[in-house]
């Protein structure tokens, strides 16, 4: 039995070694920042707004949110917290053999989908939300870090991060913009920050890439999302060829 118990204990040492390992691969808040702060001066199929991020560990923590403004005005208010939802989102529903961002959900989670109600669950803990002095919001102080948001949100923005041994590290929230806009802005956010060794997905590419394959309200794969201007659909479409995920080391 005390070898039974030592041997258990050990096993968990190791677990913890690596869950700790993992998390400190993520990026700090200066990285985060400055990546998105390059990605939203590119065309990205939106409005070219100021935009939120916020990273999550494998455990659904919060592990930084930051904003590509100047103030914490300079985008929309509410897009904080959605970005942290989304960032739940994929972290709770990708695997370490697959990957599901927030865009591939939108079709599924519709009344009669195969995941319909999913957007229901795991309501935002508002404590955690909204329960820290607004003048650091956004900063490296933001009440949500270290803690467990929660949320669930279906449309584009979310993506998982993997690493380049392919171990799940947890995932990227982005809001601001139109959806499909922050679908892009967090794709090229995760390939700045390389983070984007993605082991398999639903796509037609076999990754997390938005799919516009919605016609008369009906999804032909299942995992569909709409096209909300043009611009923003052939950004994505071109993803293969200008940002493609990269196969593990």
């Amino acid at each position: 039995m005390r070898i039974m118990y030592s041997s258990l204990i050990a096993a968990l040492g190791v677990v913890a070694a690596s869950t700790v390992h993992a998390g400190d691969q993520l990026p700090t808040h200066a990285d985060l920042k400055q990546a998105l702060k390059d990605v939203v001066t590119e065309q990205n199929g939106g409005f070219g707004l100021n935009m939120w991020a916020t990273i999550v560990d494998r455990d659904g923590a919060v592990k930084a949110v930051v904003f590509s403004g100047d103030d914490r005005g300079d985008q929309w208010p509410g897009s904080r917290v959605i970005s942290a939802q989304k960032a739940n989102t994929s972290n709770a529903f990708s695997l370490p053999g697959l990957s599901l961002s927030t865009a591939n959900l939108f079709s599924a989670v519709q009344p009669g989908g195969s995941l319909y109600g999913l957007q229901h669950s795991n309501p935002v803990n508002t404590n955690v939300a909204y329960g820290g002095p607004s003048s650091e919001i956004g900063t490296e102080k933001d009440t949500m870090v270290g803690k467990d948001t929660g949320g669930v949100n279906v449309f584009g923005g979310g993506l998982a991060l993997y690493n380049a041994e392919g171990v799940l590290l947890g995932a990227i929230g982005v809001s601001g913009d139109s959806s499909c806009a922050d679908h892009n802005i967090a794709w090229k956010v995760r390939d700045k920050l390389e983070l984007d060794y993605v082991p398999a997905g639903v796509s037609l590419t076999k990754d997390d890439n938005i799919v516009n394959d919605i016609t008369d309200g009906t999804s032909a794969s299942g995992w569909g999302h709409p096209v909300c201007a043009p611009a923003a659909a052939d950004i994505a479409k071109g993803f293969p060829s200008t940002h493609p995920v990269q196969a593990k080391k």
